[in-house]
């Protein structure tokens, strides 16, 4: 059963998140892990294909951004993938950025969900967080 851990950031800054999700997708890469980071937002992609190839001087996060028909592109051998459609079947992590629960969630050994304090983020979240809840998911909550 997939396993789903929310990371609760103190402020509303998007930067301190991005910075987050590539801290857990470096080190799910360290420890062999591949990761699909999902997101609704072309935008939020860009930022992110972008900050995990600066965010420390001493790190590479071997990394691409698929298309929207990700799955197509499931033989990408990069671990980390950052796309809005939907992923091949050999990854184990799952980084969620949309605002809702993605219906291929369940294929994951884990869901990892990133939220900052602005009001709509909290309000998406507060409804993943739910159904996950209800479905009987195991949870586990960190703040950051």
């Amino acid at each position: 059963m997939t396993r789903v851990d929310f990371y609760v950031l103190q402020g509303n800054d998007d930067n301190h998140r991005i910075m987050l999700v590539c801290k857990l997708a470096e080190k799910a890469f360290r420890h062999n892990q591949k990761v699909f980071i999902h997101a609704d937002k072309s935008t939020l992609l860009d930022e992110l294909d972008k900050a995990l190839w600066h965010f420390r001087e001493d790190s590479f996060v071997p990394h691409s951004q698929l298309s929207d028909n990700a799955i197509d592109n499931a033989d990408n051998a990069d671990p980390i993938q950052l796309s809005a459609g939907e992923p091949g079947h050999d990854r184990r992590v799952l980084i969620n950025l949309a605002s809702k629960v993605p219906p291929f969630f369940s294929r994951f050994e884990r869901t990892l969900e990133v939220i900052n304090q602005s009001t709509s983020d909290r309000e998406q979240a507060r409804e993943r967080y739910r159904f996950y809840q209800q479905r009987g998911y195991p949870l586990q909550h960190h703040n950051m």
